[in-house]
Formats: structure tokens, sequence, C-alpha cells
């Protein structure tokens, strides 16, 4: 099979002819091979582009197999820059380990940016692409990675698909498990904020912690709700109307460490003493859970791993492709943890 770094004798390289034909240079691999799992579309665009650019197969090139360096695409667009960092040096850390280049690119958060960055990406060449949240649930985006024929893992994906690789947690169950020890502890008025109504997790952890409360014999119904979107100033909004109430929850889980470092920052501008007057509860376990004061009690999502997984299923993905194409994408399942910190503990009496 022919490798990715071959040169026609007019310096015409295989990325070339991909941009050219508006594919991946893998698929332009699969049908300088003869490969049957390429559409006719598609071949005849490919043998357009060869023809017009009189691309010639280095056989130098083929005889790389099994020893090429692969260009994996990183698009992204998260909110929360805590989650983006570590899952980052989690992907570059894998990438370096096995010899794979990486290459970074940020989206608007419209529609049209993220066609456009996505573009961009397949444009320059990549052979697989790496969607971390919200774009691992983006319709337009994933169908549009499936119609370049460049192979795909999406990330922390609340529902994953059949046709594309998945990592992620269950956060569910993670949401739940917080709730449940927030309960432990003795509260019984929980606020909580909501993450970004753009990403199925967000419905997850809120009926994880909307079920735990019914399961405990509250009213979930009468839980005080607020609407967040992973980052810190909208826990900050969210905070001021949470701890307006009379009654004030004792308790604030936040649906991420970013909305609950705001919650603990109202808190402090209020005067509040935390975790006496107050307990709060974050979740992904970022670099900021553990350097606000006091630190947060949260759930651990094995960001970094995430990221390293996520490096390495593309690449088994890309490979099963090159085989023939059996199979279906892996899903990956990791495991959370509750971290229990300072931020958290019984509320105190009236």
């Amino acid at each position: 099979m022919e490798k990715r770094r071959g040169r026609s004798s007019q310096g015409v390289t295989i990325r070339e002819v991909a941009a050219r034909a508006g594919v991946s240079p893998m698929t332009v691999s699969r049908v300088i091979n003869n490969e049957n799992n390429v559409t006719p579309a598609t071949s005849a665009a490919v043998m357009a582009a060869i023809q017009e650019l009189k691309y010639t197969p280095n056989p130098a090139a083929r005889r790389l197999a099994g020893s090429e360096t692969f260009r994996i695409g990183l698009l992204y667009s998260n909110p929360s820059v805590a989650f983006l960092s570590e899952f980052l040096l989690g992907a570059l850390d894998e990438s370096s380990k096995t010899g794979h280049q990486l290459v970074v690119e940020k989206c608007g958060a419209t529609a049209a940016t993220e066609k456009a960055a996505l573009q961009k990406l397949l444009q320059s060449g990549v052979d697989g692409i790496v969607l971390p949240p919200p774009l691992c649930e983006a319709k337009s985006i994933l169908a549009d990675i499936a119609k370049s024929g460049v192979a795909a893992v999406a990330v922390a994906a609340g529902q994953p698909g059949p046709d594309v690789a998945t990592v992620r947690i269950d956060n569910y169950k993670a949401a739940h498990r917080m709730t449940q020890h927030l309960l432990s502890l003795g509260h019984r008025a929980i606020g909580f904020i909501k993450g970004h109504p753009n990403q199925t997790v967000s419905d997850q952890r809120l009926h994880g912690f909307l079920d735990a409360l019914s399961e405990a014999g509250l009213d979930p119904r009468a839980a005080p709700i607020e609407q967040g979107y992973f980052n810190y100033r909208s826990g900050l909004a969210a905070a001021d109307k949470l701890l307006a109430l009379e009654p004030r929850p004792t308790a604030i889980f936040a649906a991420n460490d970013d909305m609950a470092a705001a919650v603990l920052a109202t808190a402090h501008r209020l005067g509040l003493n935390v975790p006496v007057d107050l307990s709060i509860a974050g979740f992904d376990d970022t670099l900021i859970a553990g350097t606000i004061w006091p630190a947060l009690t949260t759930v651990r999502q094995p960001i970094a791993a995430m990221g390293r997984a996520a490096v390495s299923m593309l690449l088994d993905e890309m490979k099963r492709r090159r085989g023939g194409g059996g199979g279906t994408p892996a899903q990956q399942l990791l495991r959370h943890t509750l971290v229990e910190r300072e931020s958290t503990a019984a509320p105190s009496k009236p």
C-alpha cells in the first residue's frame, strides 16, 4: 500500500491530490491501490485530480508500509480552558509517544466557523480527526467528516453513534454518585448548575442528580436549578441566583469545575464560609479543582487519559479502515472517581 510521504517526479504530493479531490490522503491511497471500499464518485474525483496534477505514486513510498507518520487533526471549540488544556496534554503525549503529528485547529461557536475550520483541517491533509466536546456531537461536522472518508474519534459524547469511535465516561452514574455523596453528608437543599444545552452530557448529569434526589425521597421538582454553559462567567450568574434564594441551599453541585469555582468565588464575596455555610461540588477534576481554596470535591473524569485514548483509538481506526474496514468503530468507557476534598461537609445546624 502506498505511503503518504510519496512524491511524484513532478514534485506533487499525495496530500495535494487529496486536497484537489476534497478527500483524505488515505482515500487517495485506496483509489491508487484499487481497494473496493471507495464509492465510484469519489474514485472518479481522485482519478481526475491525479490526471490534472500529473501525480505519479512513488514506488519507494509503497515499500514504507507500516512505518508512516500520520497527521492527526484535533478540532476544538470547548468553552472550558481547564478541560481543553488537560485534554491537549494527553493527546500530545500519545501522539509524541507514537511518533505521529498532532495538528490543532480552533473554531468559533457558529456552524459556519465550525465547517470552515473543518475544511481547513481536511485540506491540510490530515489522516484522522479527534473531536472533543461539544463538536463530538455536532451532526453537520460528523456528516462532513464521514463524507470526506477521514476517520474520527468522538470524545465525551453523551450518545455515541454506531458509525464513529467514541471514548467517554458514564456521566449519569457520575452525577448520581456525587449527589448521593452530598445526601450522605446530610444535605437536603441542594442546588444544581446545568451544563451547556448543546451537549447531551449536560442532560445526563442533570438526570443523575434528579434521580438521586428522588431515590432519597425528595421531590426533584423542588430542587433549585440554574442554567450554566460550562464556563466561569455562567457559573457566576447561576451562583448569584442560587445564593439569593430564601432559604438558601446548603450545597450546590455544578456540572463542571469552572462553574463550581465561580460558585466558590461568589460564596467568598458574600462572606459565606465554605464548607460550613455552603458545600460546593464540581465535575471533571481539572487543575483548578486542586488549586482553589478550599480544594474542590469533584468527579474525576480522566481527561488526559481520554486524550491519550482518543489518539490511540484513531490510529487503530485508520488501520482498521486500511485493512478493508471490517468490524465496527471502537467504543471505550473509562472509569470515573469521586474525589472528596475540603469544599464539602455536613450542613451546619440552625
